[in-house]
């Protein structure tokens, strides 16, 4: 009897330490950071953090620009917003991929690359790759194509979609610039009233400035998506788009080789220099763009996108 009380009390003292070692295991493990968690942010010696988008299932990023306080310093780029491909011989563009923000569906499988973040995705028999990485003065953008299929496409683009709230927010385009053959202009400076006007009637609005692409006669266009397109009547020189902060000591300017135009949707400020490429059968393709974000000027930006635009592939 003494024995199977001693056996019992035995048993009584060892299951509470099991208890207790159990739950310290669980609490150390709860408080140690995944190294998953750790490869999905990266940073620059200038301080800008950029980091996979927490808020949607589907590939964006979430970077923010050093100040205080941070909320006011961040904005989202959807990684891309669509990808969207042209068969040979067809006038309809096809989109493989549309972005939808939310926790809905699967998220891709990130992962680091030296300074950047990359994925990969299969939409059909084409294989995408999409890469960001984060330079000392902005984040390049590289995007793959790989047509497993037997059909040649006349053109395949992945839309980087910067939505630049807060410190780049720029709704009437008043901080939002273009350079022309005698210097840099506001994108919008030919519709002057827009600074007046109730937001209402301004939004939704995309305001395009040529660089390839010819400019259209009819340069105020109501389509019937409900969006007024509007279109300067010159030519940029310089395929950029660039948008100084609200405390006018920060620059964010997009740029890439060979785009179409340059254009914005001011109602998120976004800026647009997205190429295409074509894409036979069987065949690869790739380009990349250029987000400039840094402390600087115009001058500055520009001097920048000069002496880094051909290295862009």
């Amino acid at each position: 009897m003494v024995r199977s009380q001693g056996n019992r009390l035995q048993k009584a003292t060892r299951e509470p330490r099991s208890s207790r070692l159990a739950w310290l295991l669980i609490s150390a493990f709860l408080l140690i950071p995944s190294a998953h968690a750790q490869v999905l942010e990266v940073h620059n010696a200038a301080g800008v953090r950029m980091a996979v988008d927490a808020e949607d299932r589907n590939p964006a990023l979430q970077v923010v620009v050093p100040g205080d306080p941070a909320s006011e310093r961040s904005f989202k780029i959807l990684l891309p917003e669509h990808v969207t491909v042209r068969a040979h011989g067809q006038s309809d563009a096809k989109h493989l991929y549309i972005f939808k923000p939310g926790l809905q569906g699967t998220a891709p499988q990130w992962k680091r690359a030296g300074n950047g973040l990359e994925y990969a995705a299969d939409f059909g028999e084409i294989h995408f790759v999409a890469r960001a990485t984060l330079a000392d003065d902005g984040i390049l953008f590289h995007y793959e194509f790989v047509n497993h299929s037997t059909t040649d496409y006349d053109f395949a683009t992945a839309i980087t979609d910067p939505r630049f709230s807060a410190v780049f927010y720029d709704p009437r385009l008043e901080r939002t610039y273009v350079h022309y053959k005698e210097g840099f202009d506001l994108l919008a400076s030919e519709t002057p009233e827009r600074l007046t006007m109730p937001l209402k009637d301004w939004f939704p609005v995309r305001y395009h400035a040529s660089y390839t692409a010819p400019v259209p006669a009819e340069r105020v266009q109501h389509r019937d998506d409900g969006i007024t397109y509007r279109y300067s009547s010159r030519v940029v020189d310089v395929p950029m788009i660039v948008t100084v902060s609200t405390d006018h000591d920060w620059v964010a300017a997009s740029f890439s080789r060979e785009p179409d135009n340059v254009w914005s949707n001011p109602e998120l400020t976004c800026q647009h220099v997205d190429p295409h490429v074509p894409l036979p059968h069987n065949a690869q393709a790739s380009y990349e763009m250029k987000i400039l974000i840094f402390k600087g000027t115009l001058d500055d930006a520009l001097h920048k996108v000069l002496a880094q635009r051909e290295t862009l592939k």
